[in-house]
């Protein structure tokens, strides 16, 4: 198929296809991590790129167990065959949900199907026909359901010269199941571990070919065959197969092959990591351009046990190929029928990154897109623990099923809009606390007073859909409502009192000047520089300081959550106020907002009052962290359950 181009050559234009390249551009201006329960989102890895094959929240902050979704769908090859395509949609659907422990397996897995077809045009009803039928008799045959759907009939564009535009034929397939443990759930950033194996698992146990690959849309043209699916009861074997493997713990990364190809995949698994590369040996998988671009439904597994592996997946019947392993050197060595050839990571990594560059251009301008193609390499997210920090609730004094009060009480205040109200709440309760939630309706008509609080938490979110600006509206609340302006000032009057504002709540805090009181130039709050909401899990160092809160983290690098507009920090000098936390870089995007000298939050002189643009509540457990050291994942919490417990033992001993 490739008459007159290299593989060598044709890989960077693969990479550049939208459908192939970095979603970086889409992912980093939407909020994936609100209600702290978010256990998988887009972005892996220590340089977070987009990279995930599934998502997953966890159903609630005690237990582990929780819903995954994901997406499938193959215009180009349902261009070539309406049933092909519809087979490969679930099966791409199937694919990317499978790194996470199903609950009752595929058996426990739902689809939805949204047809978009360009209906009433010459054959174009007789094609849709035949992928409705396929994709009924193809989930018949692999025992899932398919209870819902919508349809978009009309995908015709008309212009008045007479000319039409068909879309092309398209299911999209949305998978979701219930997850045993969103602990489990394997990522597909390859773990540099040297003495671990890469498997290769055909799922469509047809011959590769390259009909409807981005290999031959680069070249123009269909490719020949479509791929397909040949065996259902083979497809659903391995699909039980690789659940047993994720269940075991014994799959360290995984990820599916789709657009792009294996190839794609292999470099897609580097890309996350700032070291190591693979060998891989291609022979046993045939011609090297099919095997290299070919996107018949497949998966690679990297296992820790490669005989092990083999044995179990050998009980149900698959059929699994040994083609590589891990490497310290920056490339991937690829080995055919005895020729050798080497990809440099990095510089592909490039090439892939470059599309959501140039998409970025347009929403965040030139110089801010540049920063962030610049800057998202040289900016992994680190960590350094306290020396004392064990993981464990013991370690805290924390019962996770407490019952009975404490007789410590804290607030979560909230305004219209504000929606972290509930994982702040945990996280209180987590640390000892009794927790009320207090509406600013609550406080404006007197019936809170926050007498018998003492600790109150100002929570993210965007209080009054931020239509005056963050937090104006709800300061506003406060200022011009007597009653509600009574409860605050009784509140910061009494010396037995902590607050926090968290990103909305920190606005809020900046906005009434609860910082710094008596200080006639007071902090303000401006707009991100990128001028847009920045989202991302970044690192933020912790100075030394003497915050209630922060005090005992001083000199710890963590990862944190971010979501806001508005952040970057202008402090006036001279001020009485403290810088308690800082992004761990100074450059943006690592610096989501601009902040100068990179401040994230803000304490009080006498170090009760804290306020802050990160989301620490959402940070909790390890399983709500997008990147954590490999093994932290199973610890019961991360070393930012320490703030709560911190200011639950001061009001102890303040109360005596």
């Amino acid at each position: 198929m490739f008459p007159t181009i290299s593989f060598e050559e044709l890989l960077p234009e693969v990479l550049k296809l939208e459908a192939v390249g970095c979603k970086d551009w889409l992912t980093n201006k939407v909020d994936r991590s609100v209600t702290g329960r978010v256990a998988m989102q887009q972005c892996a890895g220590e340089i977070q790129l987009p990279l995930n094959n599934l998502g997953a929240v966890a159903l609630d902050y005690q237990g582990r167990r929780g819903v995954a979704t994901s997406i499938g769908h193959a215009p180009a090859a349902a261009l070539i065959s309406a049933e092909a395509g519809s087979r490969l949609a679930i099966a791409e659907a199937l694919t990317n949900l499978v790194w996470a422990p199903i609950e009752g397996g595929l058996t426990g897995v739902s689809l939805s199907a949204n047809w978009m077809w360009p209906c009433r045009n010459e054959g174009e009803d007789a094609r849709l026909y035949s992928a409705v039928k396929a994709a009924s008799d193809f989930a018949l045959a692999l025992g899932v359901n398919i209870p819902t759907g919508k349809d978009s009939l009309s995908m015709t564009q008309k212009y008045p010269d007479g000319k039409k535009v068909y879309a092309p034929g398209t299911v999209i397939i949305s998978a979701v199941g219930e997850v045993s443990d969103v602990r489990k759930i394997v990522s597909p950033v390859l773990n540099p571990s040297l003495g671990s194996a890469l498997l290769y698992i055909n799922m469509s146990r047809t011959a590769l070919t390259l009909g409807g690959s981005s290999a031959a849309q680069v070249l123009g043209e269909q490719g020949g065959a479509a791929p397909d699916v040949a065996n259902p009861a083979y497809f659903a074997g391995a699909f039980s197969a690789v659940q047993a493997l994720v269940e075991s713990g014994m799959a360290l990364a995984g990820h599916d092959v789709s657009s792009g190809g294996l190839v794609t995949t292999l470099l897609e698994m580097t890309f996350a990591n700032l070291e190591g590369g693979l060998e891989v040996d291609l022979t046993p998988l045939g011609a090297l351009n099919a095997a290299l671009f070919a996107e018949n439904p497949a998966l690679v597994l990297q296992v820790q046990d490669l005989a092990r592996a083999k044995e179990m997946l050998h009980r149900y019947g698959v059929e699994a190929v040994a083609i590589g392993c891990p490497t310290q050197a920056r490339t991937i060595r690829l080995f055919h029928n005895g020729q050798k050839y080497k990809l440099g990571i990095d510089e592909l990594r490039d090439v892939w990154y470059r599309p959501s560059y140039l998409l970025d251009r347009r929403q965040s301008g030139e110089a801010q897109a540049k920063a962030r193609f610049d800057g998202y390499k040289r900016q992994p997210i680190r960590y350094r623990f306290p020396q004392h920090f064990s993981g464990t609730f013991a370690q805290y004094g924390i019962d996770p099923h407490r019952r009975a009060a404490s007789g410590v009480r804290a607030a979560t205040i909230r305004e219209k809009g504000c929606q972290c109200e509930r994982e702040t709440a945990w996280a209180l309760h987590l640390a000892g606390f009794d927790v009320k939630d207090v509406h600013m309706t609550d406080l404006v008509s007197g019936l809170e007073t926050l007498e018998d609080v003492h600790v109150a938490v100002f929570v993210g979110g965007f209080a009054n859909s931020d239509v005056l600006g963050s937090a104006k509206g709800w300061a506003g609340a406060f200022l011009y409502n007597p009653k509600a302006k009574q409860a605050l000032e009784r509140f910061y009057a009494r010396s037995d009192t902590l607050s926090l504002g968290v990103c909305n709540g920190c606005q809020l805090m900046v906005e009434l000047g609860l910082i710094t009181p008596a200080d006639r130039q007071k902090p303000r709050i401006l707009h991100n520089d990128s001028r847009k909401f920045e989202s991302g899990f970044i690192g933020v160092e912790i100075p030394q300081n003497s915050s209630v809160m922060l005090g005992s983290l001083s000199g710890a690098t963590l990862g944190i959550w971010v979501a806001h507009g508005e952040g970057k920090l202008e402090l006036p000098p001279g001020g009485s106020y403290s810088v308690v936390l800082r992004y761990a870089y100074d450059a943006y995007p690592a610096n989501p907002n601009g902040s100068p000298s990179a401040v994230a939050g803000i304490c009080s002189a006498n170090g009760r009052h804290l306020a802050m643009m990160p989301h620490l509540e959402r940070a909790i457990h390890p399983w709500t962290c997008a990147y954590t050291p490999l093994l932290n994942r199973a610890d019961d919490v991360t070393p930012w359950i320490e703030a709560f417990v911190n200011a639950r033992k001061w009001v102890e001993k303040m109360r005596g």
